[in-house]
């Protein structure tokens, strides 16, 4: 990963950049007298300061949709993993002990979808093939008949659901969509998933529900810092943490690569 220093002796002169989950700072972004446009590697601009990037005139394009398979894979994952307990049950047996935990199987569950854009279709598809019902939720767009899923309120799909997964993005004032209010409907030994952002969840909203059992297990791939900082939230021992690996399959990469490439060229050529 390149440091802020370095990037900073890189950029001046170039118009394109290709980027990766570098941080570009304002101080880089100064630096950068020539750049025209940034094409992220990814589907979000987080580590991007936008509001420098736009005062100075520089486009900011992603890869969107790329790294969908690979994030739909990783949140099923993760479902299968949480329903049987492997995490606890690998830790045990490599401390020499023996301890079965009695799983669920998919057609036993009800499946929730937090957004359901590219990445959520793809979770309701796999997860309905596995034999789940799938309940789905998005503000802004539809969830249709034949996908599926069933559409509910937010608070019916936490009531409703056995496993909760978060496909949307942050909200635009960095509020978490989950609070100790939206834990309190979940049924009591239920799964959180977020391969999604961080800000999402409430940490203090999510350890309390751990520590009271209202949630059995929260599997975690998005972090603020990466490594994060290890909180009581993801130190708990039914905390499964993944580290940034849903796009980060083959496929994704190769995807995402060939479609920065093209986005770049595509906004030096406008």
């Amino acid at each position: 990963m390149p440091t802020e220093d370095e990037l900073v002796e890189l950029l001046p002169g170039i118009d394109g950049w290709l980027a990766g989950v570098e941080r570009i700072s304002a101080r880089v972004l100064d630096a950068a007298t020539s750049l025209r446009v940034i094409s992220r590697n990814g589907v979000g601009a987080d580590a991007v300061d936008t509001a420098s990037a736009h005062a100075k005139g520089i486009a900011i394009v992603l890869a969107r949709g790329a790294n969908s398979r690979g994030v739909a894979e990783l949140a099923i994952t993760l479902t299968l993993a949480s329903l049987r307990d492997l995490p606890n049950s690998n830790r045990v047996m490599h401390e020499g002990g023996w301890q079965r935990t009695l799983g669920r199987e998919m057609p036993d569950i009800t499946l929730g979808i937090v957004g359901f854009g590219a990445i959520g279709r793809l979770v309701a598809q796999l997860g309905s093939a596995l034999g789940a019902d799938i309940l789905a939720y998005d503000p802004f767009s539809p969830v249709e008949s034949g996908s599926g899923a069933t559409s509910a309120t937010l608070a019916e799909l936490f009531a409703s659901s056995d496993v909760i997964t978060l496909h949307s993005p942050p909200s635009d004032d960095g509020s978490p969509l989950v609070t100790h209010e939206l834990l309190a409907l979940v049924r009591r030994g239920s799964v959180l998933i977020n391969t999604a952002r961080s800000a999402l969840v409430h940490d203090d909203a999510v350890l309390d529900a751990l520590q009271s059992g209202q949630l059995k297990t929260y599997a975690v791939d998005a972090f603020d810092l990466e490594p994060p900082v290890l909180t009581a939230v993801l130190n708990h021992a039914n905390t499964i943490l993944t580290p940034h690996l849903g796009g980060y399959t083959g496929a994704s990469t190769r995807r995402a690569s060939e479609l920065a490439v093209s986005n770049l060229l595509a906004t030096l050529g406008e």
